[in-house]
């Protein structure tokens, strides 16, 4: 401020001509009383010396000189002026370099290749020295080429400025209390999180119960897995993972021992189209194909090895090595299957092939196998979770308390199929007009509704619905949607991940945004996007919690225990990729369920390794029995 402002810059000139006088450059050496006065050189004289009329300049430079009583010859009036110009230019160009650093910033907040913007100019200098605002011009156009710069004088700032401040601040306070209105909605209090966990705990014993089991929303499906891992299993064994388009053939070899060893090696093939919607024949002969091949590769022609199949569609099991097809879903058609158990159409295909030969075969759901995988390693890793493009958990739940299956001794894993939790309304105090939407608009509504409100396929889904509505209130972006943003899927669930992660700066927000066609969007439109992603993914983390807090301390309460240790074998993308999914879930989890210490462990391959490893852990003791 003090090598720039009209409040010092007289004074600096007065100081040079000082300095110039005592070194015999100016004034024939001799200063005045008035010329060492502090303040005598004012900056409204520079005014009319720095003038683009040389003679008018010169001819101030006199007058002033003369009025601090000193006797300027020409020289003197000329190097007067030289200093005033000096002083003011060097002003000018302080400013126009400190003012391109904030152009350069806000170029780069808005991520684009070149910046339009007008600068609101106020103040004596600018406005009443004839050449400071052209020099200032000029030197910023030079130092930021890239920027289209106009500049334009502010008439009564203080004043009409203020009042404008005060109107624009009422206009941004309502509009703030109405986006935070419709963001509480999403907003999930402690009370409201208990009663998840307490109707979550209704609905897994309703699902358990024989007279209640078909109308539960939470199906607690037996899953026929008695034992978690001890270390002893080893040998070879096949897995299949049948969940999509293509599909996955590993040979897993199982090494006992202290120290838990498991090579693997898998190969991918694709499944045509024509065959997901030809014969059920026609799709498992593909399927046998693929695994006679990926033993000729592996070099393992004809054996006979144990295979688990992880079949990601809707199956009933009565055993471990049976599973009937309830009904296709993702896409699949083939015919001949539905009400039909899979193992056998599988074992058919093999028999038709007669050129190696499946000695036991279990059927896998992915979120018992992610159990399965951590607990070859935690041996107290008693629950799975998936929390990807769906949800789903499994836990071991005593045998006394499955009136499913027979016998009342041990344990046996339970299949929760929990994503369809609250499709008996037992979610609909808590679900908003978005969920709503969501819903109606997706291929099953009233189905999944706990799936909808927690799972990567829905997120962005929520996202956008909340942001057009943002939009048409003229809340966000000015009031105009892009003809983007009302395509449905268009806001993918890893857009969250991104805005949400810490190391993100807005720029890379602005990018998201300008994909979805929203060119023109403001910082201020970017830091709401990244509330309203973090509100939405809360509330799913949250959900999931209390979900989990009702699954351990049922375990607890099963086990009569006041304080219950045990490990949850986690899965699925938006559980490892998300930056704050976990810790908010974790941090639900142990305010729900405080005389529980859950401790959690990602999974590597569940549905590959874990399949594996449960027909490890069945032909264990398949073989015990015998002994």
């Amino acid at each position: 401020e003090k090598m720039i402002s009209g409040m010092y810059m007289g004074e600096l000139v007065r100081l040079i001509l000082v300095r110039m006088t005592k070194e015999k450059l100016l004034f024939q050496a001799k200063t005045t009383a008035e010329l060492l006065t502090t303040g005598s050189f004012k900056t409204s004289y520079i005014y009319g010396i720095d003038n683009e009329n040389n003679e008018e300049g010169l001819a101030s430079a006199e007058k002033v000189l003369r009025g601090l009583n000193l006797d300027p010859s020409v020289e003197d009036c000329i190097a007067t002026q030289r200093v005033c110009q000096i002083v003011s230019t060097r002003a000018a160009h302080l400013c126009a370099a400190t003012l391109v650093a904030v152009l350069r910033q806000i170029r780069d907040n808005k991520a684009a290749e070149k910046l339009r913007t007008t600068i609101g100019v106020d103040g004596s200098v600018y406005k009443n020295h004839p050449e400071f605002s052209r020099r200032l011009h000029k030197m910023v156009r030079r130092l930021v080429p890239d920027c289209d710069v106009r500049f334009l004088q502010s008439q009564c700032g203080s004043g009409k400025g203020a009042a404008m401040v005060t109107a624009v601040a009422y206009r941004l306070a309502a509009q703030n209390a109405e986006r935070q209105r419709i963001l509480d909605t999403m907003c999930l209090s402690r009370e409201q999180l208990l009663e998840v966990k307490r109707r979550m705990s209704e609905e897994m014993v309703r699902g358990l119960s024989k007279q209640t089991h078909e109308q539960a929303s939470v199906k607690m499906l037996p899953a026929y897995v008695r034992s978690t891992p001890d270390g002893t299993e080893h040998g070879d064994f096949l897995a299949l993972d049948l969940g999509g388009s293509s599909f996955r053939v590993l040979l897993v070899q199982v090494q006992s021992g202290q120290r838990h060893k498991v090579k693997m090696h898998q190969k991918i093939y694709s499944i045509p189209q024509e065959t997901m919607q030809g014969t059920g024949e026609e799709l498992f002969d593909h399927i046998v194909d693929c695994i006679a091949a990926f033993l000729e590769y592996m070099g393992m022609r004809g054996a006979s090895l144990p295979l688990g199949f992880t079949f990601s569609f809707p199956c009933h099991q009565s055993r471990l090595d049976q599973g009937i097809l309830l009904k296709w879903t993702k896409g699949f058609k083939a015919s001949g299957c539905e009400g039909h158990d899979v193992i056998l159409l599988l074992k058919d295909a093999v028999r038709r092939r007669q050129e190696f030969d499946l000695n036991f075969v279990a059927v896998v759901n992915d979120t018992v196998g992610t159990m399965m995988t951590c607990g070859y390693e935690d041996p107290k890793c008693e629950v799975g979770l998936i929390v990807g493009t769906g949800t789903n958990a499994c836990y071991m739940e005593e045998m006394k308390n499955i009136e499913l299956v027979e016998g009342n001794e041990g344990r046996m894993s339970i299949n929760m199929e929990w994503g369809a939790f609250g499709d008996n309304g037992e979610l609909d105090d808590f679900c908003t007009q978005f969920d709503h939407i969501v819903d109606d608009t997706s291929n099953n509504p009233r189905k999944q509704r706990y799936e909808k409100m927690i799972s990567g396929m829905y997120l962005g889904e929520i996202v956008r619905n909340v942001l057009i509505d943002f939009t048409s209130k003229g809340l966000l972006f000015r009031g105009k949607l892009s003809e983007r943003l009302k395509t449905r899927g268009i806001f993918v669930t890893k857009f969250l991940s991104q805005i949400e992660s810490d190391r993100l700066a807005m720029r890379q927000i602005r990018s998201i945004l300008q994909h979805l066609g929203l060119t023109g969007s403001t910082i201020d439109d970017s830091v709401l996007v990244k509330e309203v992603c973090s509100v939405v993914a809360r509330r799913a983390a949250q959900l999931c919690g209390a979900g989990l807090a009702a699954v351990v301390d049922r375990m607890r309460e099963n086990r009569n225990l006041n304080q219950f240790s045990v490990t949850v074998g986690v899965d699925g993308t938006l559980y490892k990729t998300h930056p704050h999914f976990s810790s908010i879930m974790q941090e639900t989890l142990q305010d729900l369920a405080p005389q529980c210490h859950v401790t959690f462990q990602k999974s590597e391959d569940g549905s590959g390794k874990g399949a594996a490893l449960i027909t490890a852990v069945a032909c264990r003791i398949k073989s015990e029995g015998q002994h």
